[in-house]
């Protein structure tokens, strides 16, 4: 059986364009997240995927992108609470 291993994956963009591309192809493998940092729980070959989709990407002289291998993840607290959108006249599925 395959490990998955839990990843932390941030972008800082600044072209809208690349920025849309990165993110569908950061939700490919995201099991969560918010704005541009988002929680990946990957196999190796998993990981490796996701880095050379967003090399191709990224603007390595103008943009930024970090994948961090989080480690002691057994006990995994939450905190904080979800903050309701301010645009109430939509309805998202996701």
């Amino acid at each position: 059986m395959t490990q998955r291993q839990l990843y932390l994956a941030a972008y800082d963009i600044s072209c809208n364009r690349r920025l849309r591309k990165a993110l569908y192809v950061l939700r490919g493998y995201a099991s969560g997240g918010q704005k541009s940092v988002f929680e990946c729980f990957l196999t190796e070959a998993e990981k490796n995927q996701l880095l050379e989709e967003i090399v191709n990407v990224i603007e390595p002289e103008e943009d930024r992108f970090i994948l961090l291998r989080l480690t002691g993840t057994k006990h995994i607290r939450i905190l904080g609470k979800a903050v309701p959108p301010q645009d109430g006249s939509f309805y998202y599925v996701g």
